[in-house]
């Protein structure tokens, strides 16, 4: 166990073992296991966060956002379920379903909103990956502009050639790419010049730093206008004060998306969001 977390914390290193390594394997087991029956239970559900336009204050589109809740006990985070989910290939199955559900209930909503979905590193080395979005898509018939595929710079960090040549067959497809956590990777910008993102979503480490610190605010100010001269939309995540959105609203940004308008609900919950009035003051409605 010690040897593992040694090769996990960068290689070059050593590590005693301590019983929490033990204990960081048996839970690691466990969600392993309880993942393995969870989509046939049931256990797995998708919620939505909206994306709001920040002048005019219209929802413009929904992150679906995967949610774990065994019977046994509280809700279990993603940032711990989704990596065990990956180990295991159980991501391919549960990303499907994803995938799936979250263009079905889109396919309801107003053809004005998009519905944003989150592309695994592990499911985007599939073979499958393009025949089962056009398979999706025909299926929930939904118009392929109205689905946004968001991924990270892991997952062109591997084959950044072979992943450019998926990311264009996605594109002809008709689907929007969005580049998600940008200004977290070594190569973000050197993408931007590759591949022609339909968006950018600024990482909320960022954001957190406004409206006061200097560093925040003059990198945003880059990104947006690098961006409005390639044509890329730009949405700023972990949205949570008016200060941040007042700030973000002076730097231009077109959208925002954070726990200031919502935090991520399930579907059934969405009707007010969709049909209400809009975020025109800039404040949750829930």
């Amino acid at each position: 166990m010690a040897l593992y977390q040694a090769k996990a914390d960068g290689r070059a290193t050593f590590r005693f073992f301590e019983p929490a390594l033990d204990e960081q394997v048996r839970r690691r087991q466990e969600l392993r296991a309880g993942l393995r029956t969870a989509l046939d239970r049931g256990e797995l559900d998708l919620h939505f966060q909206p994306l709001v336009r920040i002048q005019t204050g219209e929802v413009r589109c929904f992150e679906a956002l995967l949610r774990w809740q065994p019977p046994s006990g509280g809700a279990i985070s993603p940032a711990e379920f989704i990596p065990a989910a990956e180990e295991t290939g159980l991501i391919m199955r549960i990303g499907e379903w994803a995938l799936r559900t979250a263009c079905v209930e889109a396919a309801h909503w107003p053809p004005f909103i998009r519905v944003a979905v989150n592309l695994s590193p592990v499911q985007f080395r599939s073979p499958d990956l393009l025949q089962m979005v056009a398979g999706t898509l025909a299926a929930a018939s939904l118009a392929p502009g109205r689905l946004e595929l968001e991924i990270t710079e892991s997952v062109l960090l591997q084959d950044d050639q072979a992943s450019l040549a998926i990311l264009q067959e996605l594109r002809r497809l008709g689907v929007r790419i969005a580049l998600d956590d940008f200004g977290t990777g070594f190569s973000s910008l050197g993408y931007l010049l590759r591949f022609p993102f339909d968006k950018i979503k600024i990482d909320r480490s960022f954001v957190s730093g406004l409206p006061d610190r200097r560093e925040s605010t003059a990198i945003i100010r880059a990104v947006v206008s690098m961006s409005q001269s390639l044509g890329i939309s730009v949405t700023a995540e972990g949205v949570e004060t008016a200060e941040q959105l007042d700030a973000l609203r002076r730097l231009g940004c077109d959208d925002a998306q954070g726990y200031l308008y919502s935090q991520p609900l399930p579907a059934a919950e969405l009707t007010t969001l969709i049909e209400g009035p809009q975020y025109r003051s800039g404040h949750s409605k829930v």
